[in-house]
């Protein structure tokens, strides 16, 4: 059993101007193996600044808080670390890697994950497997990371990683963004897949509801001003669906102001 556990995080971001920005105030939660957390809420509510935490984005400052897995400080820790320790974040954008090619990038991703490098011949049937159940042309793997490819391909290349790596725990930044109805069944039903084979912990930022569709939560927690405000199960997000978020809103409390705040030793949490 495999828990991630945050609690009280705030978490600060740097301006182009040299100011600095509070984005996270105060927020807790628990997400455990096999379970699946949905975090909806309004955008610039601080839900993709929580996943670039948990990652160890520079760009990020923890100020307080902590985030452990199984225990250990994540904040400690690298963000390759963080990686090998068992955590995976799946990008709203993906990045483009000009000159690497899929199959070169995936075989280091896992070696460096597992330790070793897999065995050739174990692994080429490993990701034709896994592309042919995304259904990813098998030219992609020749096919420098992310250039050229669609928001479709970019999501599935994601679920692709997300399959053939393992995690313990995925962090789920919008997933169903820029995806179309067909694109939509076929990534949801890779996460799904991941959940079932390795009994992995889904924390799925989203702010509809149209992918709990496919992925179903078992937890719903609603995201605004940095913190969760609301938490229920799936009812919560078919009240969400058809009310929006402005009750919540409109009653979520102004973010107290808080003691100068001293920065983590892990600087920027990378």
């Amino acid at each position: 059993m495999t828990t991630l556990e945050i609690k009280d995080l705030h978490a600060e971001v740097a301006t182009p101007d040299g100011d600095t920005v509070k984005i996270l105030n105060g927020v807790n939660l628990t997400v455990k193996s096999g379970e699946t957390h949905a975090i909806m809420g309004p955008n610039g509510s601080g839900k993709s600044t929580l996943s670039y935490a948990i990652a160890g984005h520079p760009k990020y400052t923890v100020t307080s808080g902590s985030i452990t897995l199984d225990g250990e400080n994540v904040l400690e820790m690298s963000v390759d670390e963080r990686a090998r320790a068992g955590l995976f974040l799946a990008m709203q954008y993906p990045v483009e890697v000009p000159g690497v090619s899929m199959s070169n990038f995936l075989r280091t991703a896992a070696t460096a994950v597992r330790g070793e490098a897999p065995k050739l011949r174990h692994w080429v049937k490993e990701v034709k497997e896994s592309m042919n159940e995304l259904d990813i042309d098998a030219a992609f793997a020749d096919r420098s990371v992310n250039e050229g490819f669609s928001g479709g391909e970019k999501k599935r290349h994601e679920i692709l990683q997300l399959g053939l790596l393992k995690p313990k725990i995925a962090i789920l930044d919008e997933t169903d963004s820029g995806l179309d109805v067909d694109a939509l069944r076929i990534v949801s039903e890779g996460v799904n897949r991941y959940r079932e084979r390795e009994n992995g912990g889904v924390l799925l930022i989203t702010h509809y509801t149209r992918i709990l569709r496919y992925i179903q939560p078992q937890f719903v927690h609603v995201f605004v001003s940095g913190r969760i405000v609301a938490e229920g199960g799936p009812e919560l997000a078919e009240e969400l669906d058809a009310n929006g978020y402005v009750k919540f809103t409109q009653s979520a409390p102004t973010p107290s102001a808080s003691p100068t705040a001293v920065p983590h030793p892990a600087g920027a949490g990378a």
